[in-house]
Formats: C-alpha cells, structure tokens, sequence
C-alpha cells in the first residue's frame, strides 16, 4: 500500500496543502503582471503603468518562470499519475477550474514572450520552448487525470 492508506490523516495534510499549490500558480501569474481576481479566479491584466511582462522581463527572470513552472507541472502530474485517489481533495478546491484559468491566460503569454525575443545562444530559446511546451503537456495531463478520477471513474463504476 501507499503512505495514504497507511496514515488517512495524510488527506487532511494534502486538503491544507492544496491553497499552496494553488498560490505557486497566482505567484507566476503576478510575475507575469497578470492576476486571478478574488474568488471567480477570473483572469484579468494587472493595470499597473510600468508592469512587468513576460514580454519585457529580463531572461532570467522569464528563465526562472519557465523552470518553477516545468517543475510545479510536472510534480503534480507525478503526484496524481501515482496516487489518483487524491483527485477528490483536489476537485474540492476547484483545481481544474483555477488551472485551465491559469492555463487560458499564463501559457499564451509565456509562449509568445519565448518566441519573440531575440536570443545571443538559440540553445537557450530550444530548452525554453521544449519546457514552457512540456509544462503545458503536464497541465493537460492533470487535467485528463482529474477529470477521469472525479467525473468518469464513478460513472463506470
């Protein structure tokens, strides 16, 4: 078995965890000058004068986006892929819902900011584009698990 069927209380711990996850998502967003707006989680333009976009940062800092989010995505994924039962406490935080609204308004953003700027080395642009594209296969892949998990798994059943 699994340290979940070991230790129940182990849901509790994910439950409490699950606003963080969900913050490491609005985080990037306002690195990006973007944000989700109160509880509708809508996506909206920060209108701030000189706000930062992915777009305008400096490489590093887009660099730095790129590799948290590749890493967010892909441990999630790995997470469910492994322990699909944990999709219930997901689903209570609306976690498909936040996610393709992050999804909507981050991925776009990210993507064109990685092709139009100009780069010194084209082997930093090909590991961006191969990240930024891998994260997005990721989010997908979470989503299919969810939706399976939560909406098809009990009608089969």
């Amino acid at each position: 078995g699994n340290i979940f069927t070991q230790q129940p209380s182990y849901f509790s711990d994910l439950d409490e965890t699950l606003p963080t996850v969900l913050q490491v998502f609005n985080n990037i967003l306002h690195k990006c000058g973007l944000q989700c707006e109160g509880a509708s989680a809508e996506p909206q333009r920060l209108e701030t004068k000189a706000s930062v976009t992915p777009g305008n940062m400096a490489l590093q800092e887009l660099k730095d986006i790129v590799l948290y989010l590749c890493d967010t995505c892909t441990t999630l994924w790995a997470f469910l892929d492994v322990f699909p039962l944990a999709c219930q406490t997901f689903q209570k935080h609306e976690f498909c819902y936040r996610l393709a609204s992050f999804y909507e308004l981050a991925i776009p953003e990210l993507e064109s900011a990685i092709k139009k700027r100009h780069y010194e080395d084209t082997s930093v642009f090909a590991d961006l584009w191969r990240r930024i594209s891998h994260s997005r296969k990721k989010m997908i892949e979470v989503i299919h698990i969810l939706i399976n998990q939560v909406c098809l798994q009990p009608i089969l059943e």
